[in-house]
């Protein structure tokens, strides 16, 4: 049997297959089945930036409401032993995912600013991810911006996180920038682990028999894999840290494919969906 073993964030990965961040890695059942049919590495789902800062603005509301006393410790406001609101669900998710995995557990935050939320990346690894996988995109809609300024708060989030965490820091990112590989070569130079390539986001369509907006293209296809197989090719040797290729991997040859390319780690998603009924046997099961 060939040895798969790679090296991902600094993480030893039995092989370079892994679970992308989606629907099937929220609960610890589906996890463990993960295991078992051989993922390397798990990325968890990510939890969003608003959720962080509403919980937040939550906590401090109660702090300052009549009759409730404020003490320095309750500024520890997500603690473990708190109630069970989504935050603390996704900490405890990572603990007894560390408690019965044997495979890296990367945690993941889908945000849009390096702000408020960032302090929460250390309660992250303090519950004992092997890394945080940052999912970042900045839509360019505030025409008052310009590109650069936009760029600047990729740099932002990244600087934010490493100041909290000393684990390991991948980022997510699209390839709508001015100019990708110069962006992607900077990037990398910023200190993190790892730039996965490349995230999808929501894609509005029209339902014109019932007026209504709805979500298009939910799912990557084969078809998109060439995106993200080009830039890992272009990039592979001309960055500072390691390569996952996303999108558009829905078969053992794109995977093969996208490691010739430079990728040290490929992880899946939409094919998970598409096979739903049978979704583990898109990951090769132990020899």
């Amino acid at each position: 049997m060939a040895n798969l073993q790679t090296n991902y964030l600094g993480l030893n990965l039995k092989n370079p297959v892994i679970v992308g961040s989606c629907g099937f890695t929220d609960n610890i059942e589906s996890l463990k089945e993960l295991e078992s049919f051989g993922a390397g590495a798990i990325v968890l789902k990510s939890l969003f930036e608003e959720e962080i800062t509403l919980e937040m603005e939550n906590n401090l509301r109660q702090m300052h409401s009549p009759g409730h006393a404020i003490y320095p410790e309750i500024f520890d406001m997500f603690d473990l032993n708190t109630v069970e609101d989504t935050l603390t669900k996704y900490l405890n998710l990572i603990l007894e995912a560390k408690k019965q995995l044997s495979i890296p557990v990367i945690a993941s935050v889908n945000c849009v600013s390096g702000n408020e939320w960032t302090f929460f990346a250390k309660k992250i690894e303090d519950a004992g991810a092997d890394a945080i996988e940052l999912n970042a995109f900045v839509l360019p809609t505030d025409f008052s911006r310009t590109g650069k300024d936009n760029e600047d708060v990729y740099f932002e989030i990244i600087s934010n996180v490493k100041k909290e965490v000393s684990i390991p820091v991948s980022l997510k990112i699209s390839y709508y920038f001015s100019n990708p590989g110069t962006m992607i070569q900077k990037l990398s130079q910023t200190g993190i682990s790892g730039i996965v390539m490349f995230n999808r986001f929501f894609s509005p369509d029209f339902d014109i028999d019932n007026y209504r907006v709805i979500p298009a293209n939910l799912y990557s296809s084969p078809s998109d894999l060439t995106i993200s197989l080009r830039w890992v090719a272009l990039m592979s040797h001309r960055v500072d840290c390691d390569i996952c290729a996303s999108t558009g991997v829905h078969s053992g040859s794109a995977v093969i494919k996208q490691l010739l390319a430079g990728a040290a780690a490929v992880p899946g998603g939409s094919a998970f969906y598409k096979k739903s009924k049978n979704y583990p046997a898109s990951i090769p099961p132990k020899p």
